[in-house]
C-alpha cells in the first residue's frame, strides 16, 4: 500500500508558512527571543563555525575582493549566537533567536536527513546560578509548551491531523537509558523510551555513559556535557524527540543545552583530542571569561514541518537535493518531493 500524504502539494506549502509563522512567534514570545540576522558564512579559522563531531567538512570558499580570504558555510551558529548575544549586551533571562540556513554535505541523505539544513537557533543569556539542569529542564518544559501549542494550531486548521503529543515531556538521563537497556543501541533506546511516553527529553548527551560509550556525539566547545549536573548525573545539555506515527520511531525535533564554561571547555577540549582549539578567536575569548554565560539550542524547521503535517520525508519540507535512488524510491512509495 503506497502512503498518501494527508495534504496536497499546494495545502503544504502553505500549511509550512503557517507552522512556521506561529511557532517562532509562540517561541520568541515564551523564551523572551528578540529576532536577528545571522551570517551565512564565517571566516575560516575563526573558531566559531560549529565543528558537530569533529569530522564534518564545511563547505569553503575563496572571496576575490578580499585578497582570497575562506570563508566557510555554517553547518549551525552554535558559537555565533553566544557572541551576538555578549555583544548585544543581554541581561540573563533575555535572548536571541535566528532563521538558520546550513550545508552539511557530509550529512546521511535519508527520509529524516538532507544535507540541507534549516532551523531557529536561539540563545539566552543565564546567571551562573542558573547552571544547572534542573534550569535547564524549566526551558524544555516551555519549549515544549510551544509544539503543543502549535500542533493544536495546526489541528484547528486542518481537522484531519489529530494531535498526538502528550499533555507532558518525560525527561530521562542517557545514563538511566543505557542502564535499562543494556542491549541497545542508542537510537533503538530512543525507540523504545519515546514509543513509551510520546516526547522525551535525553539529557547527557556527549559524555561517556557508565560502559564508556557516549549516546551521541557533540563538539566539545559548545554544549556543556561533560558537569555533572547536580543529580549524579552528567551533562547540561539533551535532545527533545517525539514519537513519529507516520516512520514508527523516535524522531528529534530540537538539542539544546548551557554552553560551556571556562573550565568545561577546558575539560571537554581534553577528553576530545583537541587541545589545541584553545588558540583560537572564539576559544581564546571564552577562555578568558569575556563570552556571556547562555543557554541555547536548535530546532529543526522542516522537521518539525515533517512531523506536524504526518510526513514520511523531510524532501516534502523543504527543497534540496536527493540520490537519483532516493528520487525513484519516494516515486514508487507515492512520496511528492518539493
Amino acid at each position: 500500500m503506497k502512503y498518501k500524504s494527508i495534504l496536497g502539494p499546494k495545502e503544504t506549502e502553505h500549511a509550512i508558512v503557517a507552522i512556521k509563522d506561529f511557532f517562532q512567534l509562540t517561541l520568541s514570545t515564551e523564551l523572551d527571543l528578540t529576532r536577528v540576522t545571522a551570517p551565512l558564512f564565517v571566516p575560516c579559522g575563526s573558531g566559531l563555525n560549529d565543528d558537530l563531531n569533529g569530522v564534518e567538512r564545511p563547505v569553503s570558499f575563496e572571496v576575490g575582493n578580499m585578497g582570497g580570504q575562506k570563508m566557510e558555510i555554517v553547518q549551525s551558529l552554535a558559537k555565533w549566537k553566544r557572541v551576538k548575544v555578549t555583544e548585544m549586551g543581554l541581561t540573563p533571562g533575555f535572548g536571541i533567536y535566528t532563521d538558520m540556513n546550513a550545508i552539511r554535505p557530509d550529512d546521511t541523505i535519508d527520509n529524516i536527513h538532507s544535507i540541507y539544513v534549516d532551523q531557529w537557533d536561539w540563545c539566552m543569556a543565564i546567571d551562573e546560578k542558573d547552571r544547572t539542569v534542573f534550569y535547564l529542564i524549566d526551558i524544555v518544559k516551555k519549549v515544549y509548551s510551544c509544539l503543543k501549542r502549535t500542533e493544536f494550531f495546526i489541528y484547528d486548521r486542518y481537522p484531519q491531523i489529530k494531535p498526538i503529543l502528550p499533555d507532558s515531556i518525560k525527561i530521562v538521563y542517557s545514563d538511566d537509558l543505557q542502564r535499562k537497556y543494556p542491549k541497545l543501541s542508542p537510537k533503538e533506546r530512543e525507540d523504545a523510551v519515546c514509543k513509551e511516553y510520546g516526547a522525551v527529553f535525553i539529557v547527557g548527551i556527549g559524555g561517556k555513559l557508565p560502559d564508556g560509550t557516549i549516546h551521541d556525539g557533540r563538539a566539545p566547545d559548545y554544549d556543556d556535557w561533560i558537569t555533572e549536573s547536580g543529580d549524579g548525573h552528567t551533562g547540561l545539555n539533551g535532545d527533545l524527540l517525539v514519537w513519529n506515527p507516520v516512520l514508527n520511531r523516535a524522531f528529534e525535533l530540537s538539542s539544546m543545552g548551557i554552553r560551556v564554561s571556562p573550565e568545561s571547555l577546558k575539560k571537554q577540549l581534553e577528553e576530545r583530542g583537541c587541545p589545541e582549539r584553545a588558540e583560537l578567536p572564539f576559544h581564546k575569548k571564552l577562555l578568558n571569561g569575556e563570552l556571556t554565560q547562555t543557554l541555547g539550542g536548535g530546532i529543526g524547521q522542516s522537521r518539525l514541518c515533517m512531523f506536524f503535517l504526518r510526513k514520511a520525508h523531510i524532501g516534502e519540507t523543504q527543497v534540496s537535493v536527493w540520490p537519483e535512488a532516493e528520487r525513484k524510491s519516494c516515486e514508487e512509495k507515492g512520496i511528492i518531493l518539493l
